[in-house]
């Protein structure tokens, strides 16, 4: 299962949202930095308004959303990329996830304590930026030294990671992340075998108090997080993290009741734990039926046969065909029999590239 990793300076939020994103409360909450010190890891499921309506149009009353896994790291101070709040051990915790949520403080709080003494959302995303970075150069360098020495026999594979180096250094050098360097296809497979923190993508997760949920765009802390995300062409989600975990012991109709009463169309849980479905490059497929309705999670631009063997290794081997109507189409014909009748259930091959929504029966032999 692919890991998004909350990561961000300490005292920002990041294990009170850790426990108001995995709707659970058993994760330590502390005033003091590192109080963190072994990544606390959840598996969350992820919000889908289409599971519900499908289940009922079934006669179902199983629902199993997709779900991907959250991962609580401990904050990073400055000089982490030499070791310093054991941070050794937490940029390794980053270097096990696929995607990272940075957690800004934008919120301010005397009773709360700040690592540098104030809230300021563009230095502290400069401080963890400049450490990922630091050790990413570090790792870069070592790959160099050992690149060179083989390049000298003429190997080609060598100088190919060479010119990949060649273009990833100057950027670390001057703490920009690696995902921002111009690369071919082929120079990112061979970048993904350094596994670079700052070459995984990002979403900033702006923590504020209640008071300005409802006019995020008059606070000056989060039009700067905005800003810095928007110019790395990275999602940015608005969330109060304490008021998300209070919502916790809500029931979903008073969770909704209380987000009116304050302005708040939506939670920010339910948007942070979508837009680190997206950003992991994740899409769900349906299926329905008397047993369950089920959303199943696949990567983008999974062929049909591939999404098959998500359900079952025997599905794919004895995959024949893919029965697939779109959720929108299903439901306003109100059924399968109405669907196909109307033309809307199709018959697709096994090379089909799967759809976001696509609501699916996989016809096989075994």
């Amino acid at each position: 299962m692919l890991q998004a990793g909350f990561v961000g300076l300490p005292n920002v939020g990041k294990t009170t949202l850790f426990n108001a994103v995995t709707a659970q409360s058993s994760a330590l909450i502390a005033n003091y930095a590192f109080s963190t010190s072994k990544p606390n890891v959840g598996v969350v499921a992820v919000p889908d308004e289409r599971l519900d309506p499908l289940a009922k149009l079934v006669k179902t009353t199983v629902i199993v959303p997709a779900s991907v896994e959250f991962v609580d790291i401990a904050g990073l101070v400055r000089g982490s990329s030499q070791g310093e709040g054991m941070g050794n051990q937490f940029l390794h915790a980053i270097r096990e996830t696929d995607t990272m949520v940075q957690v800004v403080r934008c919120f301010e709080d005397e009773s709360v304590v700040h690592v540098e003494g104030s809230i300021n959302p563009r230095r502290d995303i400069e401080t963890i930026q400049i450490e990922l970075a630091l050790a990413d150069l570090a790792t870069v360098e070592r790959r160099r030294e050992r690149g060179q020495k083989t390049a000298k026999s003429g190997d080609k594979t060598a100088k190919a990671e060479l010119e990949v180096l060649d273009k990833l250094q100057p950027a670390l050098e001057e703490f920009k992340a690696a995902r921002s360097v111009s690369l071919t296809d082929d120079e990112r497979v061979i970048a993904r075998n350094y596994f670079l923190l700052t070459m995984k993508p990002t979403i900033y997760a702006a923590n504020v108090n209640e008071a300005t949920l409802a006019a995020p765009d008059e606070n000056e802390h989060v039009k700067a997080v905005r800003e810095i995300a928007a110019s790395e062409g990275a999602e940015c989600v608005v969330i109060c993290a304490q008021l998300e975990a209070d919502l916790v012991d809500l029931s979903p109709a008073e969770r909704i009741e209380y987000l009116t009463s304050l302005g708040v169309q939506s939670s920010g849980v339910d948007q942070l734990i979508k837009s680190a479905y997206r950003t992991l490059g994740l899409m769900s497929f349906l299926t329905a039926g008397e047993k369950e309705a089920r959303a199943w999670t696949i990567p983008q631009g999974s062929r049909a046969q591939d999404a098959a063997g998500t359900i079952h290794s025997d599905i794919a081997r004895g995959f024949i065909r893919a029965e697939i109507v779109g959720y929108d189409a299903l439901m306003r014909a109100g059924s399968y029999a109405a669907a196909k009748e109307q033309g809307l259930m199709r018959l697709e091959g096994k090379d089909y590239i799967m759809q976001e929504g696509d609501v699916v029966n996989f016809r096989f032999n075994v």
